[in-house]
C-alpha cells in the first residue's frame, strides 16, 4: 500500500481543502459566539434572544425569552458546522494518508477556541507545498515519457 497520495487524487485533495477552510473558520467563528454566549450566561445571567418584547435583539435574562433563543440557536449551529468539519477532516486526512493523530489534532480544532484557525493556517500551507512539490517531482518524469 503506497505511503503517499496518488497525483490522480489530488484534485480531490484540493477541493476537499477548500471546504475544510470554509468549514474551519465557521466552526472556529461559532465556537468564539459560544464562548462569549457562556461569559454572557454564565457570568451574567444572560441570553440573546431576537424578536421578543426587547426589540429585535436583546440581551434577556436566561429564562426571559419571548421570541428566537439565538444562543440556542448558536449551539445547534456550531455542532452541525462541527460535525461537518470533523468528516471533511476526515477525509483530507484519508486522502493525505497521514496517521490518525493529524486527524486528532485538526478536530481539537473545533473544540478549543482559536485553534481552528491556527490549525487551519498550517495545515493549508503545509498542503499546498506537499503538493506543489510533488507535481514539481513528477513533471520531469511525465514529460520525459511522452518523448
Amino acid at each position: 500500500m503506497p505511503t503517499e497520495p496518488r497525483i490522480s487524487d489530488f484534485p480531490r485533495i484540493r477541493t476537499t481543502l477548500s471546504v475544510y477552510r470554509i468549514l474551519a473558520y465557521a466552526t472556529g467563528v461559532m465556537l468564539l459566539v459560544l464562548v462569549v454566549e457562556m461569559i454572557l450566561k454564565y457570568g451574567f445571567g444572560l441570553e440573546a434572544d431576537l424578536g421578543g418584547s426587547g426589540g429585535f435583539l436583546a440581551l434577556v435574562s436566561v429564562d426571559g425569552h419571548t421570541g428566537i433563543n439565538l444562543s440556542l440557536v448558536a449551539q445547534i449551529a456550531h455542532g452541525y458546522f462541527y460535525l461537518a468539519y470533523l468528516v471533511v477532516d476526515f477525509v483530507l486526512v484519508t486522502f493525505l494518508r497521514w496517521p490518525i493523530t493529524r486527524f486528532l489534532l485538526i478536530a481539537a480544532g473545533g473544540v478549543v477556541p482559536l485553534l481552528s484557525f491556527f490549525t487551519e493556517h498550517r495545515i493549508t500551507r503545509e498542503v499546498k507545498d506537499y503538493l506543489a512539490a510533488r507535481e514539481t517531482a513528477e513533471l520531469p518524469v511525465a514529460t520525459e515519457a511522452r518523448h
